[in-house]
């Protein structure tokens, strides 16, 4: 077995890991414990990623060489390396030529590697001469880089974890933390563990798991976060606990400051955020004071943040607004102190280093700024760096659906299902003379569009380095050789720079723009492009980061990385002086009315990423969340005369999916909630008119962030209205390994038949599928055959009921386990009350030959008692809730005691930890047992 030291793919936290491969095949993953990210430890996601590089993964969900499509709507077919990248630099260089340079776009990801960036962006900005790359870290962060930018003067994030074990005070505004980075909260449980008296504030619309850790929570309405932290601001100017001496030496603007939140009066925010004006005055005194509540001897106070803040359009603004708290209160530059934003993808930060959004230049360079543009001329060695301002995600895909943009590069992301405003979106893809994806997956939403469809290799296989929230780059190493016909990132984009840059005009036969045969010579050239930057890291190497991880800046000459910034007071300004924001609060761009009541908060699952391309394939990370939902609280669903599992309509004004509904007390009156990763992969069906459903982002807004040009991704004014489809279907069963991930595409294929359909996996140790469907009346019985056919329904050990006047069918497939009959798969189309119990039967493996034809018998009511294992609570041990709850029935003493005892006795919440929020939750909410008398 071979040992190789690399990165975790998932969240900003970059968490080290080592992989363990066999043979050229991957087969285990453990947490590093000498990388200071995480100290060995590993989310449920990352605890899994072995798993999603399993051999019946690659070889049939994996692109593993290129395709084309020689007519839209066609299956793709192979060509060769050759072949594709001379096509796509034929192509290219004719719109370019016919067009201009603007008439391309290059849309990238946050999960590319630095140098997989670094090509891309000298592709477009120094080869084509456009300024139309953009990522999907748009998505994500480009609020939290504006704001940095507009207050402290760079996109430099100040703190580092280790600012979590020092603070006095942790302020968590729009993160759920304890899903979004697992490990970091680890860190914060464990400080808190350490050091009772530390604060904790959490500001959020929902009570998170991360709220279950807070001393204070602010559950303030959806978009009102930019007058709640001026509130707080005023409340310190009330009541004294600024820092006038500390203002007057390192900041400008802050009289203004106090001028913009005069107003922002405990009344108007108590009224606007929807807060207790005592718990406004509380959070004031904790964060100005470090949790110390003196003044004079503060602590320090730590503020963490993410989409709830960035993913608005007031996301500068409100990035602005928390950062002027922690200069108003010098709480900045010290242990445990300063505005720290947790980044969400694995290399957002290395893509903004090499500048690889629209508005961006190399190493933090401004495009607006002439001499910044003829310094990365001279670098790449070309005449000018275009000054016109490129468009950003959302401007891109609208130019392409406008058909301004022909042609379009997509890298490593997946906009059919993670941009808002799907209907826009797929019609940029349909529109556009030429799409590439470059892509590691086969079968994201996307690549349905692509003309020319390019394999990338992806975890395990890749080569670069990634920079993690705390500024810290790390090595990503190769365990495996790359399956099939992959290539790295960074060599397919030089691949077809070298080609388009012979075709482009004047440029004939030069073919000096891309040298580059190995990733470190595209990171060196990057490194020389920080000399004398915030974010100068001269003095590194590929040679120093094997041996650890490093933080920049990492100047010539410096032995180590810089752990905090701003320690001196001074600031990356051209007066050395921070700058406070006046903002001002601006509603949501789209409030709720009579029409559109709820406000639809869009959000992460704790076992899921993203657009589930790679944690979607596993059963395992279903097990806590196993379906779509749409979350109401109680309330709303009563008034509206809806129960728990009803199918609804939720419509905004772009668009409308179909989805189960959920009761939960785990958002707000006039509230919605539905997971940000439920796509068109898992989530479909068929609109009245016959276009296909696009999952959560039919209904998100692209209106966006004047300045960061974020879309507001968070809200969205929704109706929820129950869907009339009589006529139900649930149809799931055990398959081979080998079998199921072709199985699942059969089944997507077959979700447009549908008004409404979702297809997941399910399972631990053995896979399944589940497939659900609804519709006016009974579909045509030869598409229910190909359900029955795909999930292998259709064999000698079938028993099978159909009355077609009535349209109820019912197929169970047994199988012999030793001495016992075991169900293994089951359709139920019509009455499919049955679920209540048959399901259980079929994933708990539960002996089935006490039920014989009583498998087919309708009705919720299980003809044999039978006890359901529960919801799954933690994923590591499968352990349910149920056997939770029967555990603490018996536990005596303190909240700390009882959970020790149910980890002693379940092992729950031991390994990973992703499940202790929760636990801790059923431990306060579970009675003690009293002592005996």
């Amino acid at each position: 077995m071979t040992e190789t030291k690399s990165t975790c793919p998932y969240c900003g936290v970059g968490c080290g890991v080592i992989i363990e491969s066999q043979a050229g095949q991957i087969t285990g993953v453990r947490g590093d414990p000498d990388h200071p990210a995480n100290f060995g430890r590993l989310c449920t996601k990352g605890s899994t990623l072995h798993l999603t590089a399993a051999a019946p993964l690659t070889r049939h969900t994996r692109l593993l060489q290129p395709m084309q499509r020689a007519r839209r709507g066609e299956a793709p077919q192979a060509i060769g390396w050759d072949s594709a990248l001379d096509t796509a630099a034929a192509t290219f260089a004719r719109i370019i030529g016919q067009h201009g340079p603007d008439a391309v776009g290059f849309y990238v990801s946050g999960q590319l590697l630095t140098e997989d960036y670094y090509a891309f962006n000298k592709l477009a900005k120094g080869l084509v001469g456009t300024n139309n790359i953009d990522t999907n870290s748009r998505l994500c962060m480009s609020s939290a880089v504006a704001g940095y930018k507009k207050t402290l003067g760079a996109d430099a994030p100040p703190c580092s974890y280790e600012d979590i074990d020092r603070a006095g005070c942790i302020f968590i505004a729009g993160s759920n933390t304890a899903w979004a980075h697992p490990i970091l909260f680890r860190r914060i449980e464990e400080a808190r563990a350490r050091r009772p008296g530390m604060k904790i504030v959490v500001c959020d619309p929902r009570p998170t798991d991360t709220a279950g850790i807070a001393d204070l929570v602010l559950p303030l309405q959806p978009g009102t976060d930019v007058l709640l932290f001026n509130g707080l601001l005023h409340l310190m100017l009330w009541e004294g606990w600024t820092r006038p001496d500390w203002i007057a030496r390192h900041t400008t603007g802050f009289e203004a400051l106090k001028a913009s939140v005069r107003d922002c009066t405990p009344d108007v925010v108590a009224q606007v955020c929807g807060l207790d004006k005592d718990d406004l005055l509380t959070a004031a005194r904790w964060f100005a004071t470090g949790g110390s509540d003196d003044i004079a001897r503060p602590g320090g106070t730590l503020s963490l943040y993410c989409q709830g803040l960035n993913q608005s359009s007031s996301g500068t603004d409100k990035n602005a607004a928390l950062i002027n708290l922690h200069l108003a209160t010098a709480q900045i530059g010290g242990a445990g102190a300063g505005p720290f934003s947790l980044t969400g993808q694995p290399n957002a930060m290395g893509g903004r280093e090499v500048g690889g959004l629209a508005n961006l230049l190399s190493a933090h360079r401004d495009l607006g700024n002439p001499q910044h543009r003829a310094e990365v001329a001279a670098l790449w060695g070309v005449p000018s760096v275009p000054e016109k301002p490129g468009k950003t995600a959302v401007e891109m895909f609208q130019a392409a659906a406008d058909g301004e943009i022909k042609a379009l590069w997509i890298a490593c992301t997946n906009p059919a299902q993670s941009m808002p405003d799907q209907a826009t979106v797929r019609r940029a893809l349909q529109r556009a003379e030429f799409v590439v994806v470059q892509e590691a997956f086969a079968g994201t939403a996307t690549c349905a569009y692509a003309d020319l469809l390019l394999p990338a290799t992806t975890w395990g296989e890749k080569d670069g380095t990634v920079t993690n929230s705390e500024r810290r780059i790390s090595r990503v190493r190769p365990a495996v050789p790359a399956p099939g016909q992959a290539r790295h990132d960074w060599s397919i984009a030089v691949g077809f720079a070298r080609r388009l840059e012979l075709l482009l005009p004047g440029e004939q036969g030069k073919n000096y723009l891309f040298p580059y045969s190995t990733p470190e010579a595209l990171w060196e050239e990057h490194r020389a492009s920080t000399a004398g930057r915030d974010l100068d890291i001269t003095g590194l190497s590929y040679a120093l980061l094997e041996q650890s991880p490093r933080q920049w800046p990492f100047p010539a000459g410096a032995t180590e990385g810089r752990t905090r910034l701003y320690e001196d007071g001074v600031f990356p300004t051209e007066d050395g002086k921070a700058r406070f924001a006046p903002v001002t609060y601006r509603p949501v761009a789209e409030p709720r009315d009579a029409r559109y009541p709820f406000a639809l908060t869009t959000g992460r699952l704790r076992d899921q990423w993203h657009g589930m391309s790679r944690t979607g394939l596993l059963g395992r990370l279903f097990g806590h969340v196993p379906e779509p939902v749409v979350q109401l609280h109680p309330q709303d669903v009563a008034r509206r005369q809806l129960r728990d599992g009803d199918l609804v309509h939720v419509t905004s004004r772009r668009g409308s999916i179909l989805v189960p509904l959920q009761a939960s007390t785990e958002v707000a009156s006039g509230q919605a909630f539905m997971a940000m990763h439920w796509g068109g992969e898992v989530l479909g069906g068929s609109s009245s008119t016959g276009h296909p459903l696009a999952g959560v982002n039919a209904l998100t807004t692209s209106a966006s962030c004047p300045v960061s040009r974020q879309p507001e991704l968070k809200h969205a004014a929704v109706k929820v209205l129950k869907a009339e489809l009589p006529w139900s279907l649930l149809a799931m069963a055990w398959l081979p390994d080998d079998d199921a991930p072709q199985v699942r595409e059969q089944l997507r294929a077959l979700m447009p038949l549908f008004p409404f359909a979702t297809c997941v996996p399910f399972g631990r140790d053995r896979t399944g599928l589940l497939f659900r469907a609804a519709a006016h009346e009974v579909p045509p019985p030869q598409v229910l055959a190909h359900v029955e056919a795909a999930l292998q329904l259709d064999g000698p050990q079938v028993l099978r009921y159909v009355d077609a006047r009535s349209g109820q069918r019912r197929v169970a497939r047994l199988a012999r386990v030793g001495a016992d009959l075991h169900l293994t798969g089951i359709l139920l189309g019509g009455d499919t009350r049955a679920e209540a119990w048959i399901r259980t039967l079929l994933q708990d493996g539960l002996p089935a030959q006490a039920y014989g034809r009583l498998l087919l018998a309708p009705g919720a009511k299980a003809p044999v008692a039978l006890a359901s294992r529960g919801r799954q609570v933690c994923t590591c041990f499968d352990v349910r809730e149920p056997a939770i709850q029967s555990v603490l029935a018996g536990c005596r003493g303190g909240d700390d005691q009882r959970l020790a005892a149910l980890q002693a006795e379940l092992k729950c919440g031991t390994n990973c930890g992703s499940c202790i929020p929760e636990l801790r939750r059923m431990v306060q909410s579970t009675p003690v047992l009293r002592e005996a008398a």
